[in-house]
Order: C-alpha cells, then sequence, then structure tokens
C-alpha cells in the first residue's frame, strides 16, 4: 500500500509540474508573444530547470501543442457520442461547436472559456504553432475518428478527413482574428465564424459528382 501510495503522490507532482509549466507558457506567450518566449523563460517562470522542463516537453512548441490537446481531449468525447449515421465532417463540425460552447459553463478545474479563447490566441499568433496544429497527429480526436470509421491510424481516408477538417476550423479562426481584435473575441464570435466557414464548405461541394 505504501508503494502505490508514493505512485500516486509522484504522478499527482508530476501532474502539477506540467499544468505549472503549460500556465507559464500561456503567462509568457499573452504577454510577449510564442516568437519572443523561451525555454529558459519558460522554466524560471515555473520555478524549475530547464533540464526539469525538458523532461515534460521536447520543445516550447510542444508545450502550445498540450493546451490543444487538452481541448482535442473533450471534443473526442462529444464526438464518440455523435450518431454513427452522420457524416464523419458533420460529426466533427458539432463535436467541435459543443465543446466550444461547453467551456461558458465549465466548471472549476473544466476548460474554460477564457481558457479555450487564450489557446485559440496564441496558436494563431504564431506561423510555426499554427502549422504544428494542422500537422497530422495521433491526438485524441483523430483515435476517435478512426474508430468511428473503423480504420487505422495510417489510414489514407482518415488522413484525408482529417486535414479537411483542420482547413476548415484553421480558416475559420484566422478569419475571426483579421476581422476582429482578440480581445473583444468571446465564444459565440469562434462559433459563429466556424458555424459561417461550415457551411460555406458545404455549398461548395454541393453538388459534386464523383468521378467514374
Amino acid at each position: 500500500m505504501s508503494g502505490d501510495t508514493g505512485f500516486g503522490l509522484r504522478e499527482r507532482k508530476k501532474q502539477r509540474t506540467r499544468a505549472t509549466l503549460i500556465d507559464a507558457a500561456i503567462e509568457l506567450c499573452e504577454r510577449q508573444g510564442f516568437e519572443q518566449t523561451t525555454v529558459e523563460q519558460i522554466a524560471a517562470i515555473a520555478d524549475v530547470s530547464p533540464r526539469t522542463f525538458s523532461r515534460y516537453f521536447a520543445t516550447k512548441e510542444a508545450v502550445c501543442v498540450a493546451l490543444v490537446d487538452d481541448a482535442l481531449e473533450i471534443a473526442a468525447v462529444e464526438l464518440a457520442g455523435q450518431p454513427d449515421a452522420l457524416n464523419h465532417l458533420e460529426a466533427l463540425y458539432r463535436s467541435h461547436v459543443d465543446m466550444y460552447r461547453n467551456t461558458k459553463s465549465a466548471g472549476t478545474g473544466d476548460l474554460t472559456a477564457s481558457r479555450l479563447l487564450c489557446t485559440v490566441r496564441i496558436i494563431m499568433s504564431s506561423p510555426t504553432l499554427r502549422q504544428a496544429a494542422v500537422e497530422f497527429r495521433p491526438h485524441a480526436v483523430n483515435i476517435e475518428l478512426a474508430k468511428r470509421m473503423g480504420v487505422g491510424l495510417d489510414d489514407r481516408g482518415l488522413r484525408l478527413v482529417a486535414a479537411v477538417w483542420a482547413s476548415i476550423i484553421m480558416t475559420a479562426l484566422a478569419d475571426l482574428g483579421r476581422t476582429t481584435d482578440w480581445p473583444g473575441v468571446g465564444i459565440d464570435d469562434a462559433v459563429g465564424r466556424i458555424e459561417e466557414t461550415f457551411a460555406q464548405f458545404t455549398g461548395l461541394i454541393e453538388g459534386v459528382v464523383q468521378p467514374v
């Protein structure tokens, strides 16, 4: 029992350190921008050494990607609850819109609207992070999407659906940043832009005939 207790304490300490590093990265990126933020600065704010930082994240990009993954974990749960008969892109659209909307009533410890919007601002402020966000990875949503499609993570169709969805949501968020001052952006603004962009996409492909 004492060994189990010790293991539990170590895991909680690791989770606290990871969360502290993410919070430090958010603070610095919001204040001075991602490109100007260094690993050494993040480690200093978190009161750990750069070596300790490297045990949790390989690069400063990885810290910000971890922010995205927190949101994707929730979107994956929403995706799992979508009807099987629904088109895969429609299911992705609904699950992400639900994830965004649910942040408005999030409780303590959950993904809040302010945290999600902060993540969006940081990601969209950096070409490096925007590229990292659209690259195919085995994150929670893609794993759930693979289950839904009944394929492996190396399936071409899965990667195609994931790439199309990434393009839709990144187009929506980029457009939001161009037309609205980020400090004034709310969850409803983000959801509205995602809805508009998805509607435009479905309109563009309506009537497309598959070649024979």
